[in-house]
């Protein structure tokens, strides 16, 4: 841990990361056009419009570079030196949960401020980084495997209806061991929300009802299991974004050898 002065007066205290070391590799980002339709149709039971699935597409392999990702999205307890350094508002809930309810300037500038202080070019991931984080390098559907499974995210499937502690789901780690990249809190990217290069007809070039123009991944607590997959593109689509479950976790640059 590192001290620093907070603008209230007294020291606080900044958590060393626990970064994941993600490899140079191919990604599978996205979805083939052809299975959009059928990935439509295997979560009609949730009310998705086949259109929310379009801008997934269409598949691509894209090489994304060695870099550094947050094993667990950013909890109360390590937001809370940045609130009581800066001046922001602290987080809600246990120490242990994700911090939800902040917005993109807020994290982005959370993660700035880390950064400064571990002496890193610490940031929020791009989102081709955090699918590559979430897939692995195969294109499965969700960060565990193939299949859906109840007990391995934090989703509306479990009726807990808010935050449980991050890391709480081992066995939804992705094939990197990144934990919590399906549920718990939506998470914010540094990427602002275009389609993806040849996307179907019809696929929206900006989203102008969105909160904010900023792609979010992986779901939160009230979110359905389609926000699981590790393909779907998301937002913040409400102003409440603690009650909508939006929260981050940090990317750095890999460690050079």
């Amino acid at each position: 841990m590192g001290v620093v002065r907070s603008s209230r007066g007294g020291a606080v205290r900044v958590e060393q990361v626990d970064w994941v070391e993600v490899p140079a590799g191919l990604l599978r980002r996205g979805t083939p056009v052809e299975e959009v339709a059928a990935v439509a149709r295997r979560y009609r039971d949730t009310g998705v419009p086949v259109e929310w699935y379009r801008k997934e597409a269409p598949r691509a392999e894209i090489h994304v570079p060695a870099f550094r990702i947050a094993r667990t999205q950013v909890t109360v307890g390590q937001w809370e030196p940045f609130a009581a350094a800066t001046g922001r508002p602290a987080g809600r809930g246990p120490a242990d949960h994700p911090v939800v309810g902040v917005g993109w300037e807020a994290a982005a500038d959370y993660c700035r401020w880390l950064g400064e202080r571990l002496g890193l070019g610490v940031r929020l991931p791009t989102e081709d980084e955090w699918e590559r984080a979430a897939r692995g390098d195969d294109g499965r559907e969700f960060p565990w495997g193939e299949e859906y499974r109840t007990g391995l995210a934090n989703l509306v499937d479990l009726g807990i209806g808010t935050t449980t502690p991050v890391g709480s789901f081992p066995g939804g780690a992705s094939p990197f061991g990144v934990l919590d990249m399906a549920g718990n809190a939506d998470e914010w990217t540094s990427t602002v929300y275009a389609p993806y290069p040849g996307a179907p007809a019809g696929v929206p070039d900006t989203e102008d009802w969105a909160f904010d123009r900023h792609i979010t991944r992986g779901g939160a607590f009230r979110h359905d299991r389609d926000l699981a997959r590790c393909a779907r593109r998301h937002g913040a689509y409400e102003a409440d974004l603690a009650a909508i479950g939006v929260g981050f976790r940090t990317a750095a640059p890999a460690v050079r050898e």
